[in-house]
């Protein structure tokens, strides 16, 4: 079982820039496979909204650990762009990138005036375009004589179709019961492209620590910033120590609801966790998601897996 990080580089209450290069390091050390970062913009709780740059600045601080975005949003972006951003870190760092490409835009409408998101229904044609210049279509994107590194789309079951057409690995997201869908679809319509055989990652918010409880509140801060976002419009900096009481039922309902898919535990019960989700994926890694202000708790509940 490999394990792999997304780094939203979500702040905490009162923090700074987040530690992005430390946390790198640290599960360089434990010997994860992959770090990713995300593309936010205009987030007050998350500071960095370019994660080709982020990754450059990453890979420049690491020695092994496999690097990439997780992702980049094709519709705020010209494909031209986006095939320039991916040459490069290639060119800079060869062998050691992984992309991971999405179709979501910016959370609210003047963001995405802001970006000049395309239109939802635009992804697929996008992707397409942006494919083919890598592919050598002209105009060719600089540096002209970088490979192609490994091309994952960040999936639910319409995407993951999206990824099989056009021979992408796929990082699946959401419930289990839907990753198993989509990845069953995936598999089923995989035709070789960039990729000759299918690739599937499995993401999950997870965290081990001694005991459940103490495993949940690493991840109840991400939860109550999340609930809060679907009532404000607004994604707020973690506060290490919710207070539950503040929020309003349907707040705390929401909570509920979103920690009921995550994965949190003693080492043993997170063992047999991800071993049954494994199996019923069939995938051999999984993306740790899931942003903990407790940097401690954090490091620590790698730490366990890394056991695993």
């Amino acid at each position: 079982m490999r394990f792999s990080v997304l780094d939203r580089a979500a702040r905490a209450t009162g923090e700074g820039f987040p530690d992005v290069v430390g946390h790198a390091r640290h599960v360089e050390r434990l010997g994860f496979e992959r770090f990713l970062l995300a593309e936010h913009h205009g987030v007050p709780g998350i500071p960095a909204g370019q994660p080709a740059l982020l990754a450059a600045h990453v890979a420049a601080h690491t020695q092994r650990i496999r690097v990439g975005t997780g992702g980049i949003m094709v519709l705020n972006h010209a494909p031209f762009i986006v095939a320039e951003q991916i040459r490069l870190l290639e060119t800079l760092y060869p062998g050691r990138i992984d992309i991971g490409l999405g179709s979501s835009v910016g959370f609210t409408a003047p963001i995405r005036e802001a970006l000049g998101s395309r239109p939802k229904e635009r992804f697929e044609a996008h992707l397409g375009e942006l494919l083919a210049l890598l592919d050598g279509t002209p105009p060719t994107p600089q540096p002209a004589d970088a490979p192609t590194p490994s091309l994952f789309l960040l999936a639910g079951f319409r995407s993951a179709l999206t990824a099989a057409r056009f021979g992408l690995g796929v990082i699946l997201g959401g419930p289990v019961h839907t990753q198993e869908a989509a990845a069953k679809a995936y598999r089923e319509n995989f035709a070789p492209g960039v990729l000759d055989a299918p690739h599937v990652i499995s993401s999950l918010n997870i965290a081990v620590a001694d005991t459940e409880d103490e495993a949940r509140a690493l991840l109840l801060p991400e939860a109550v910033a999340k609930s809060l976002s679907l009532s404000t419009g607004e994604f707020p900096s973690l506060d290490p120590r919710p207070d539950l009481e503040m929020l309003t039922a349907q707040q705390r309902r929401r909570v509920t609801e979103i920690q009921a898919h995550d994965v949190f535990g003693t080492p043993h019960s997170v063992r047999d966790r991800l071993h049954d989700i494994a199996q019923t994926l069939g995938v051999d890694e999984f993306l740790v998601t899931g942003d903990m202000p407790d940097r401690s708790g954090r490091a620590r509940s790698e730490e366990l897996l890394a056991q695993l």
